[in-house]
């Protein structure tokens, strides 16, 4: 990474913080990782996914799914807190 873009980086950083967008910009990148994080057969049976009061609300089409997931409820949550386990506490699969 060339210093130019890594200021601007740090930059565009300071902004978020400051103007108190940080989370939403990060649950707007969870949103659109979503996909590659869980596999292409998990976000396709995905309707929504937001986060309110630290819990991950993740809204799925199919029942069976929803079951499975909720078992490996741990599971995903590990996957997850790497890059996102600050913005949420909880994992809900509704």
């Amino acid at each position: 990474m060339s210093e130019e873009s890594n200021s601007f980086t740090n930059a565009f950083r300071k902004f978020l913080v400051n103007e108190k967008l940080d989370s939403r910009y990060r649950e707007k990148l969870l949103a659109e990782s979503w996909g590659e994080l869980v596999g292409k057969p998990i976000a396709s049976r995905t309707s929504n996914l937001y986060i309110s009061n630290k819990i991950l609300f993740v809204k799925l089409t199919s029942a069976p799914l929803k079951q499975e997931l909720n078992n490996n409820k741990e599971k995903v949550k590990e996957l997850l807190d790497k890059d996102f386990g600050d913005l949420f506490h909880e994992i809900r699969f509704i």
